[in-house]
């Protein structure tokens, strides 16, 4: 059964989490976040061929898994 694609879904990959930030009809605007503690995350605007090309073989990451990873991104912000 194929996955689809949805806003605020974070994706595992090989060298650390993807977040939809935005959805559109041909792209995808997302937040890449490195395995690295303590690195903030960069902005990215690609194609939606481009962005499955990036988390294939990558793993959906579940809501409480997402929800951790955020508020855990979010009190590395606030620390600074």
């Amino acid at each position: 059964m194929p996955l689809k694609l949805q806003q605020a879904q974070v994706w595992k990959v090989a060298d650390g989490w993807v977040r939809i930030v935005r959805l559109e009809r041909l792209a995808v605007d997302y937040l890449a976040m490195p395995a690295t503690a303590g690195i903030p995350g960069t902005h990215h605007r690609v194609t939606k061929k481009e962005f499955c090309r990036l988390i294939k073989g990558g793993a959906l990451v579940t809501p409480v898994e997402a929800k951790r990873l955020r508020s855990a991104g979010e009190t590395q912000a606030s620390g600074r």
